[in-house]
């Protein structure tokens, strides 16, 4: 159990630290937080800078999610423990100890902790995400239902960790409350570039 618990620390503070705002401060950029959509992830980096800087957050973003699901499965924490260790990497994307608890929505963490699941379900996931946000140009939306859908790719794949993504995808859903509203309302910025 020590191992367990230690992992979900780790994951909490490896998910803490906000690549968006350490990399735009090391570019001179605004902070992300208090520019376009205020969210410090991905998506705004490329509404405020370009297309290599937004794929450096991304990567980051992804691998300190698969990173301490990856290192707590070799270390033989069991399935559900998995889940609220990948459910701790998303919390401290979203609510980082780093940066006064000001943080994204952890669509690309989240994409990061599901990823150790199998590349196959990790391929179904990008695929929703591209085909939902290129037909659409909303970015919200397409994290709303690629997370939806997860469950259902993993209950498919691996059922062994359905609940856990179930968990995931509730958590990330209700982080994008203020974006459903602005959906229904017409009022959700798009994305110029996807």
């Amino acid at each position: 159990m020590f191992v367990t618990i230690s992992m979900i620390i780790l994951a909490y503070l490896v998910g803490s630290i906000s690549s968006a705002i350490l990399i735009c401060r090391l570019l001179n950029l605004p902070d992300p937080r208090s520019t376009g959509s205020n969210n410090p992830g991905a998506t705004n980096v490329l509404r405020i800078s370009n297309k290599a800087t937004a794929a450096s957050v991304l990567v980051f973003d992804v691998l300190k999610g698969t990173i301490p699901v990856w290192g707590a499965y070799f270390l033989g924490v069991e399935p559900i423990w998995l889940g609220v260790v990948a459910v701790a990497a998303c919390l401290g994307h979203m609510f980082p100890v780093f940066f006064s608890f000001q943080g994204g929505k952890a669509v690309a963490t989240a994409f990061g902790v599901l990823l150790p699941i199998g590349l196959d379900l990790g391929l179904l996931l990008l695929l929703t995400w591209v085909i939902v946000a290129k037909s659409s140009r909303y970015s919200s939306l397409a994290a709303i239902i690629t997370v939806s859908a997860a469950p259902l790719y993993v209950w498919l794949l691996k059922p062994d960790y359905v609940y856990p993504v179930l968990m995931l995808s509730a958590l990330i859903i209700f982080r994008h409350k203020d974006n459903i509203i602005r959906l229904v309302k017409g009022t959700e910025p798009k994305i110029s570039r996807v």
